[in-house]
């Protein structure tokens, strides 16, 4: 089996091409977890199943967790692809179009490394990402996991997300608190959820914990979601830098929550994986 490696701002996935995998299935689930497995595995935040084709973008596209679930929508693994198609010589010309299971996107190259990918609208609608209860924007509301009582925006972009905005955050906050937000049955497909610090006006700093995935270095779904409810609480302005563990993303903020993402990705490895890695189980 065939990968190659990408990985933007340590948010690391391995494409693999269905034109590398008669008769074109992904791995099923089992196999996943072993492929993504960081010890008995290749190792990886998630496996980019394309291109696919689609009859509303140039390419289509699925996303796996490393937990084997798929994932409707996520930026850095769209700005991976991209750049893998780029690669391939699967594209001609900087700006294309993507389809994934949360919508289409353009996607945009900058100089081979910087890519942008505009994600789509941000909604705080519960219906939409969703949320229990009451047809609502989902704004300042109350949690509770643990020993704390949370303070929490929730917002799709594609993907469902829950914001905690927090004077001070940590790895530790998201490690800690992050496994019973993700599953708290408020969120009935679970969520992504993102500990969030608001630097200044232009500057917001995050921790992640990835649905499916868990403590993640940085995520460009999450960076899009939590400005853009940084905006709409009236914390930043338009232009925002997202700063996370792994590194910085480019968020520009439209009038209708509508946002484009900029930042890099690093090519790290292509290979081929032996049958023998899928002897064990994980």
């Amino acid at each position: 089996m065939r990968f190659t490696k990408y990985h933007a701002l340590g948010n690391d996935y391995l494409v693999l091409d269905p034109r590398d995998y008669p008769p074109g299935t992904p791995p099923e689930t089992a196999r996943i977890r072993v492929i993504c497995h960081r010890n008995y595995g290749v190792g990886s935040d998630g496996i980019l199943w394309g291109p696919l084709p689609s009859t509303r973008a140039a390419f289509g596209l699925r996303i796996f967790n490393p937990d084997g679930s798929e994932a409707e929508k996520s930026g850095n693994g769209l700005r991976i692809f991209a750049r893998y198609l780029w690669d391939r010589g699967l594209v001609k010309t900087p700006g294309f179009t993507i389809e994934t299971p949360g919508g289409v996107v353009e996607a945009e190259i900058k100089n081979g490394q910087q890519i942008t990918v505009a994600m789509g609208r941000v909604s705080f609608s519960s219906d939409q990402i969703p949320v229990a209860g009451p047809p609502r924007e989902v704004l300042n509301e109350q949690l509770t996991v643990q020993d704390r009582t949370f303070a929490f925006c929730a917002a799709t972009i594609g993907n469902p997300h829950c914001v905690i905005p927090l004077p001070a955050i940590s790895p530790e906050l998201a490690k800690r608190y992050g496994p019973d937000l993700e599953n708290h049955p408020n969120f009935p497909r679970r969520t992504n959820v993102q500990f969030m610090q608001v630097l200044d006006r232009k500057n917001l700093r995050l921790e992640i914990w990835e649905r499916g995935a868990g403590y993640t270095l940085a995520s460009g779904s999450s960076s899009s979601a939590a400005a853009a409810v940084a905006r709409k609480l009236g914390l930043v302005d338009a232009q925002v830098t997202v700063h996370m563990p792994g590194g910085r993303l480019s968020i520009e903020i439209g009038p209708d929550y509508a946002i484009r993402m900029t930042g890099p990705v690093i090519r790290v490895a292509e290979g081929t994986m032996h049958p023998e890695l899928f002897a064990v189980k994980v």
